[in-house]
């Protein structure tokens, strides 16, 4: 198998520690400032569009890049770079296709600067894992499928994936159709942490990570929790300074962790 770090072109793996380490930058300022949408929506941020459609922008742009490299690159595409793909899509084509026209959001916008920053971000974890999985990814066997590891990686991805479904239908079946307030989500993990959308979404991507071994896929689940983790603690802290009545026990993200 051929996905370690030091299989890959040094340019490629400069480039790949610099997106990382933006992650960290953006995770320290996340801390600080809230992204100004949802909940957080805020005035101050510039033109802006309907939310539908910011999802739209947001997600799709990321599998028209993916494939794009994927098919483009020189490596053979085996059973075991199908799968891989076929998982990476499964998640995108959710998230682009169906949840965005599941969503009870009428009305709602969000500032085009933040879905900009979003198609940035899509487009650069397309670009690496497209091209890792195109150019880079030879020497995988239709044994790997069968492997541990494969295997351990495959059933965090399908628990998260499940979990971040499971929980977005749970929040958006909070509201009756035309309404567009808020209400504390209960049941399931939900009455452990805010966020379990978020936390399925990590647990997923980690799993990934780990069914293929490679170093771009470490790279993007390390870069998910950088993402998600403050968005998670905002979203606790929005709930308990709004609902008087919040659980008290419940964490933000983490099972009783954090």
């Amino acid at each position: 198998m051929n996905a370690g770090w030091n299989a890959l072109p040094e340019g490629y793996r400069w480039a790949l520690l610099a997106w990382l380490g933006v992650g960290l930058l953006a995770f320290a300022a996340s801390l600080v400032l809230r992204a100004p949408y949802g909940r957080h929506m805020r005035s101050g941020w510039g033109p802006t569009l309907p939310n539908r459609l910011g999802w739209l922008v947001m997600e799709l742009p990321v599998l028209l890049v993916f494939y794009t490299f994927f098919l483009g690159g020189n490596v053979p595409k085996s059973s075991v770079h199908w799968v891989f793909a076929g998982l990476f899509t499964l998640h995108y084509g959710y998230r682009a296709l169906i949840f965005p026209f599941r969503l009870r959001t009428d009305g709602k916008r969000m500032p085009l600067a933040v879905a900009g920053m979003a198609v940035l971000f899509n487009l650069a974890n397309g670009y690496f894992l497209g091209h890792w999985l195109g150019e880079w990814s030879a020497g995988y066997s239709t044994a790997w499928l069968q492997t541990p590891q494969f295997l351990s990686g495959l059933l965090l991805f399908v628990s998260g994936f499940s979990l971040n479904v499971w929980a977005d239908d749970r929040l958006i079946r909070l509201r009756k159709p035309g309404e567009i307030g808020y209400r504390i989500p209960r049941g399931g993990l939900f009455e452990y942490v805010s966020c379990p959308n978020h936390f399925g979404e990590m647990v997923e991507w980690v799993g990934f990570a780990i069914l293929t071994g490679a170093a771009p896929a470490a790279v993007f689940a390390a870069w998910t929790v950088l993402n998600v983790l403050p968005r998670s603690l905002a979203h606790h802290r929005w709930y308990r300074d709004r609902f008087p009545d919040y659980p008290v026990n419940r964490k933000a993200v983490w099972p009783f962790v954090l």
